[in-house]
């Protein structure tokens, strides 16, 4: 998927999401189907030094909300059980490990501290769907299984009232 670099209208808008000021936004990674940022993608060494290993981060708060609610479903339990039982999604799990990763050093940022680190958990756990959708929107579809199954299980929560 294309990454574009944010204007100054999506650091405005972003600000407004997260309730403070945006910090090294590298670029939208998705959108919200109402044009706003929904996802930005963050450089792994911010400009303060801090190591930021989250490439991908959520940043609308109609779909971090709506990610947080299907979060206490059970989902990520459900999802890191069949990481021990069904080899195929294990695989695929690995493969959005990589994918995740590869996108990441293609900044052509050394920065150790996070080196083969990724989010959400993988590639061993599911410990935030947060991470594996912000993964799925910005990959796109067939990247990440969990994210992409998290996804479809969402509402639309851009539907009714308009996004930040």
């Amino acid at each position: 998927m294309a990454h574009e670099k944010p204007t100054q209208a999506d650091l405005d808008v972003i600000a407004l999401q997260l309730g403070r000021t945006p910090r090294d936004v590298h670029a939208i990674s998705s959108r919200c189907p109402c044009g706003k940022p929904a996802v930005v993608a963050t450089p792994p060494r911010l400009s303060d030094g801090t190591p930021f290993p989250t490439f991908y981060y959520a940043t609308c708060p109609k779909l971090t909300g709506a990610i947080s609610t299907l979060e206490t479903t059970g989902m990520m339990a459900q999802m890191e059980a069949r990481l021990e039982t069904d080899p195929d999604i294990a695989a695929a799990y690995q493969k959005a490990h990589e994918s995740y990763l590869a996108a990441r050093d293609a900044l052509g940022l050394d920065v150790p501290e996070v080196a083969g680190i990724t989010a959400g958990g993988m590639p061993t756990r599911v410990k935030c769907l947060h991470s594996l959708v912000a993964h799925s929107l910005s990959a796109g579809p067939g990247v990440n299984p969990f994210g992409d199954e998290a996804l479809a299980a969402l509402p639309e929560w851009w539907a009714g009232e308009p996004c930040e």
